[in-house]
């Protein structure tokens, strides 16, 4: 066989890219099975070390428990809600002078509501020798006894219908 220098060189070379390449994708491989023995050392339990999967397991069952607790919670702002409805909360009082020459304006009217206008009226009416006072209850803001201007004002204002 006859060796031709120029097909010497060739082949050389061809060899030398061939190598290279092999140099090139052990590298490769050998970074990649670094990241995977990194990634196994994750799920593998060392001395006083936790797995990713007792993390992840823990975290899922605080996950759980925070649900539960945000359903309590829901249900209890849901009730609250409901009794702050029915609470006597507006609350509106008109004073006035009921005879006109007592001066100061000791009489008063007081509307005390919940949202649905369900409450009471309390009037108190102030004259010189005595005070009288009145109670009449209120069911969506009107009442089976007629109300007196004042405390129709008075109502108004509770239910935020006049200031």
């Amino acid at each position: 066989m006859t060796s031709d220098p120029q097909s010497a060189l060739i082949v050389a070379l061809v060899g030398i890219v061939v190598g290279v390449v092999g140099v090139v994708l052990a590298a490769l491989a050998f970074t990649r099975l670094g990241k995977l023995h990194r990634s196994y050392a994750l799920l593998q339990a060392g001395e006083g070390r936790e797995t990713i999967v007792d993390v992840m397991g823990r975290t899922m069952e605080e996950f759980a428990d925070l649900r539960d607790e945000v359903l309590r919670l829901e249900a209890a702002l849901a009730a609250t809600r409901r009794d702050l409805a029915m609470a006597l909360r507006h609350v509106s009082v008109v004073r006035y002078d009921a005879f006109g020459d007592m001066g100061g304006r000791f009489s008063f009217s007081a509307a005390l509501l919940d949202d649905g206008g369900d409450g009471l009226v309390i009037t108190s009416i102030h004259a010189r020798s005595e005070t009288r006072t009145y109670l009449k209850g209120l069911s969506r803001g009107d009442s089976d006894i007629t109300l007196s201007p004042e405390e129709l004002q008075a109502v108004r204002i509770a239910r935020g219908i006049e200031s």
